[in-house]
């Protein structure tokens, strides 16, 4: 029985560049082919590129696809490609494409659709029924699509039961932190369990919110990984497998012919595709410094901050950008922000802004200037203290016999959004917003102010893990400077807005240690106020008016959530697309 190469292409597309994402394809095509290989694979959806949305809508997206389709079946000579589209017929189906030698020879549908978290796909596509499996010499090959791998009893047991000694899985799986060790646990189980050895494809880049991570896997079938993708970096992993190894394997295991007739009386039925009878006489390179990289730690601060920057990276350039403009306030979060920035486009391409009242101090103008000296970016100083006073003048006569409060503050805010603003639209520069995860939850942020860009870089990062991010940039260093690249004193200062005399941010909030560990109990696990309260009991427990408040400031602050830009998701449940509640709503519970 024979061994087959099998190359899996982790590339980056962008959602709706058909002439882009098909080049992409039919270079991996061309690249594995000379590297030997009887088969390369593709991501889910990668040649409309994923997610396309209400783009499925448009039945001309639809057969844009098609043509595209056309494209690389032609350049899919003397090799099998298995590439990721969208099928159309009496619906229109996630799909791949099996190809070899330049025919479209199957197309298998998606079987288990989303419809959870960031994921919709009930709203656009009908689900497959049939789980075929390909022939290839002597080799036995299954198709399938990301969800339907996450399914014990889904299509990979039915495809390896009907004799698939190799599955092939493409995949668009978004990123969170940690999620990579979780999916490859999965992975390694259903290989392992099905006797089956396993090829896992991964998308990689952001798109809007959501980032993916790559880490394509090659699992033999005894769960055991062979070859894994580059993390955040577009790759072509190469591996041999043994179907011999998996025959020989399932011989010693009595259990899969009576799983069999099961499958048989459940009326489950696996048609066989021929694809060819004789494998590819194709020259076999050496692969051996392309096998298993280890693992990155999972939701290390290096695997966040890699996230963080790719998908700040490809939302500057997919949507026609060059540079950005970032708010520096002598605070940790724009800080953060910057760093990421530099890492993403270069320091040529940051510009930063300080932009000081009466109530800004010595210490945030000179922290300011320094990381800007250590970023090696464009650094400008607006003074907006004449502007705000002339705010306060023509007001005096609406806010007589008020005292000074809130609205004061975000008239700051306000003014340094607005010359954010006029900047962008004067040079062309994105906004890089730097609201963190805490402060928007609670709406601890102005609207039209600080919360005034094009993209929220830590909108899904809580301030405790901004600080966790920039002590890591400090040790990891990479940037202009020797030292440490963030001041230290504006790691290990008080938090400020700086909006008024000796304001501190916990002034108006819990302590962020408590504050996230609240956030992460609502927001990411839905647990009610009281659950919240026994979750943590006796004496190092919560405070229940601090729990009440906390819950309440999330309830009442969608609306402004709303209204704030597009930031790269990183936790398991991230505002937005992630967490949808109505803005209009009476129920607190």
């Amino acid at each position: 029985m024979s061994t087959i190469r099998i190359a899996l292409a982790q590339i980056n597309p962008t959602v709706g560049d058909f002439a882009g994402n098909t080049a992409k394809i039919i270079s991996s095509i061309e690249r594995a082919r000379e590297d030997g290989a009887d088969l390369v694979a593709v991501p889910e959806l990668s040649l409309p590129g994923y997610p396309p949305e209400d783009l499925l809508l448009k039945p001309q997206f639809i057969t844009a696809n098609l043509k595209a389709l056309d494209r690389v079946i032609a350049a899919s000579s003397g090799i099998i490609s298995i590439v990721g589209f969208v099928d159309r017929t009496t619906d229109i189906h996630n799909a791949a494409a099996v190809i070899c030698d330049g025919q479209l020879k199957g197309v298998y549908h998606k079987n288990f659709l989303p419809n959870y978290s960031v994921f919709d796909e009930y709203r656009y596509f009908d689900a497959g029924q049939a789980t075929p499996i390909f022939s290839y010499g002597d080799v036995l090959l299954g198709v399938n699509i990301c969800e339907d791998i996450w399914y014990p009893g889904g299509p990979t047991q039915a495809q390896a039961l009907a004799g698939a000694q190799v599955i092939i899985n493409i995949s668009a799986s978004p990123y969170h932190a940690g999620k990579g060790r979780d999916r490859e646990r999965m992975l390694a189980t259903r290989a392992e369990d099905n006797a089956v050895a396993l090829a896992y494809v991964n998308l990689v880049g952001g798109q809007d919110e959501l980032v993916f991570d790559g880490q394509s896997l090659v699992i033999n079938e005894n769960g055991r990984i062979i070859a894994r993708g580059k993390l955040f970096e577009e790759d072509l992993i190469i591996a041999d497998i043994n179907a011999e190894r998996v025959f020989k394997e399932r011989l010693h295991d009595p259990r899969r012919r009576q799983e069999r007739i099961e499958i048989a009386t459940a009326g489950v039925k696996v048609e066989e595709i021929e694809l060819r009878k004789e494998q590819f006489e194709n020259v076999k390179r050496n692969v051996e410094s392309r096998q298993a990289r280890p693992l990155a730690l999972p939701g290390s601060a290096h695997e966040i901050y890699q996230a963080l920057v790719i998908g700040a990276r490809d939302y500057v350039h997919k949507n026609g950008f060059e540079s950005v403009v970032i708010g520096l306030s002598g605070g940790v979060d724009s800080a953060l922000t910057a760093c990421i920035a530099v890492d993403a486009l270069g320091a040529d391409h940051v510009t930063c802004v300080f932009m000081p009242t009466r109530y800004s101090s010595n210490e945030s103008a000179r922290d300011a200037r320094q990381l800007a000296e250590n970023l090696g970016v464009a650094y400008q100083i607006i003074p907006i203290e004449e502007t705000f006073k002339q705010y306060l003048e023509m007001l005096k006569p609406a806010f007589e016999d008020t005292p000074m409060g809130i609205a004061e503050e975000n008239i700051q805010a306000r003014i340094r959004g607005n010359i954010l603003m006029a900047l962008s639209n004067k040079f062309g520069a994105l906004v890089f917003s730097t609201g963190n995860k805490s402060e928007t939850s609670v709406g601890y942020s102005t609207l039209y102010g600080d919360m005034a860009g094009g993209f929220a870089v830590i909108k899904d990062v809580p301030k405790t893990l901004v600080y966790e991010l920039s002590e890591y940039v400090n040790r990891r260093g990479g940037f202009s400077t020797r030292g440490a690249v963030i001041p230290e004193y504006i790691i290990k200062r008080a938090p400020s807005a700086e909006l008024r005399d000796n304001q501190t941010d916990q002034d108006s909030l819990p302590p962020y240690d408590v504050l996230d560990e609240i956030l992460e109990l609502y927001v990411e696990q839905d647990l009610s106020a009281e659950a919240i309260l026994l979750e943590k009991a006796g004496a190092e427990g919560f405070d229940e008016k601090t729990v009440r408040w906390v819950v309440r400031q999330v309830d009442i602050n969608e609306y402004k959530r709303r209204q704030a830009a597009p930031g790269i998701k990183i936790t398991p449940r991230a505002f937005g697309r992630d967490r949808r509640m109505p803005i209009t709503n009476k129920f607190h519970g």
